[in-house]
């Protein structure tokens, strides 16, 4: 007798979904969950949503991705906390091919010579379950300091490793100028916006 592929697939997923339901996300925001240590940069779950005002008609956003990064973190003491992350500049991410592939040459990030980014606080200032914090950001060889408005997202064990994990958002606004990137101005205006998403694993 042969059975339908699609009919077991979907048995085993209706199967699994009452777990699901039940648990619930594992993470939350609860403070009291983050514990101290090292912990490392999740690739997978952290990126960069860079966005430029396009001709003052609409706005034009681009990604990059995490490469490598590390968080140490103490929740009594949040002030010593320490953070850097590289990022992929030359995997970013468009919603235009064509236009990605612009950003890629030397018109833009240059990625052949330049194809990371780099982001290592210098300070933090923490307000309960906010925090400023100052650091230099490298893009095309040069640094410059960056002041980011981070939040802490949630904490967790994750259902696959087990390992507990920590999420933070955070915005920031830097001027493009300041990195050689002066393509297309002033029809694009400088000031570019960004989000960010992070999400560590402790390590140990």
């Amino acid at each position: 007798m042969k059975i339908n592929a699609a009919i077991v697939i979907a048995a085993a997923l209706a199967a699994a979904a009452p777990t699901f339901a039940q648990t619930g996300a594992p993470g939350a925001p609860v403070a009291a969950r983050v514990l101290p240590g090292n912990y490392k940069v999740d690739k997978n779950h952290t990126q960069v949503v860079w966005t430029v005002n396009h001709l003052g008609i609409s706005p034009l956003s681009g990604a990059f991705t995490a490469k490598e990064g590390t968080l140490e973190l103490d929740p009594k003491k949040p002030a010593d906390a320490k953070v850097s992350v590289t990022f992929n500049v030359a995997d970013m991410t468009s919603s235009v091919p064509a236009f990605t592939k612009h950003l890629s040459s030397a018109d833009f990030f240059d990625v052949e010579k330049f194809p990371t980014a780099a982001f290592t606080s210098t300070s933090v200032k923490a307000t309960g379950t906010t925090a400023k914090i100052t650091g230099n950001l490298t893009i095309k060889g040069v640094t410059k300091p960056v002041v980011l408005d981070a939040k802490f997202y949630g904490a967790g064990p994750n259902p696959q490793s087990k390992n507990l994990n920590v999420g933070f958002s955070a915005i920031a606004a830097i001027k493009r100028s300041d990195f050689g990137l002066t393509y297309a101005a002033p029809l694009v205006p400088d000031q570019v916006e960004l989000r960010i998403a992070a999400a560590f694993e402790k390590v140990g």
